[in-house]
């Protein structure tokens, strides 16, 4: 009987620390929201939504390596799911300014696993080619900013870019 009263109570304590932790990520209190991610998560390793969650949360305070671990350990356990993949390529990235070349290439790999799920997925074509532009492989990332805004017509960002590329290229 005390083993069932425990259990309770972990998963009473688990959805507690889950939901604050959501809700603190959604308001953007991300140091906060790690805590709560990471003690959920703790009590259950198993729950898809907060290691998601944390996985995004540890992205955001830049602990691109803690990320990293918790998703690809989610692509095993849910491989067509694209905000896992669009969550890994953001973490491969890390720090887009000091990314390596291994690292843009990761990112690349997994932000096009994203694709090949969705590929309407937001932004992911967009983060591509932000990629492409900082490797200064300005015909792919123009390509790829083409493909974010078929996208999404709206994406002034991707517009922008692509005019500003074509300029530097000597294209109009």
């Amino acid at each position: 009987m005390k083993r069932d009263s425990k259990d309770q109570k972990d998963d009473l304590k688990f959805e507690a620390l889950f939901k604050q932790g959501s809700g603190l990520l959604h308001q953007g209190k991300v140091n906060d929201a790690v805590a709560a991610l990471q003690e959920a998560h703790a009590l259950d390793p198993t729950h898809f939504d907060a290691a998601l969650n944390l996985s995004g949360a540890y992205i955001l305070t830049k602990k691109f390596k803690q990320s990293v671990k918790l998703l690809e350990q989610l692509c095993e356990q849910s491989p067509n799911n694209v905000m896992v993949w669009t969550n890994l390529g953001a973490a491969y990235l890390g720090n887009p300014i000091l990314a390596r070349d291994e690292e843009q290439l990761q990112a690349i790999a997994a932000f096009k696993q994203a694709l090949a799920i969705d590929p309407a997925a937001p932004n992911v074509a967009y983060n591509i080619g932000l990629i492409y532009r900082d490797r200064r492989e300005f015909d792919l990332a123009i390509s790829w900013f083409e493909r974010a805004v078929r996208a999404n017509p709206n994406d002034k960002d991707a517009r922008n870019l692509i005019k500003k590329l074509r300029e530097m290229n000597g294209r109009t």
